[in-house]
């Protein structure tokens, strides 16, 4: 039994982690299907979160990766997790996420 609805639906993002246009702090903004979100690269496994924070709205993107590998808000430096969007710095906001699979045809997400 699946746990997504019949309305989510699986997009290829890319063919593999390097073709993702990163950058310089291993975050990406793709467009899919209409919808932008937040791509997240730590230890060369793909993450996906909504583009902006749930706080204040800013760009998650611009923010960073810190060391134990979660995104953080560039406004109010504001830590999530990357697998489960549970916000580790104790405001109690959750961060949207998207699952992703890695497959022998490239990497997707799902909407």
């Amino acid at each position: 039994m699946s746990i997504f609805s019949s309305n989510n639906h699986w997009f290829k993002i890319a063919l593999s982690v390097a073709e993702i246009n990163w950058q310089e702090n291993n975050l990406a903004i793709v467009e899919i299907n209409g919808k932008i979100i937040t791509l997240a690269n730590h230890q060369e496994k793909v993450f996906a979160v909504a583009y902006k924070c749930p706080h204040a709205s800013a760009v998650m993107a611009e923010g960073y990766i810190d060391g134990v590998g979660n995104i953080v808000c560039p406004l109010h430096r504001f830590k999530f997790s990357l697998d489960k969007g549970r916000n580790v710095s104790g405001e109690g906001y959750y961060l949207k996420t998207f699952p992703i699979e890695h497959r022998k045809d490239g990497i997707y997400v799902c909407l």
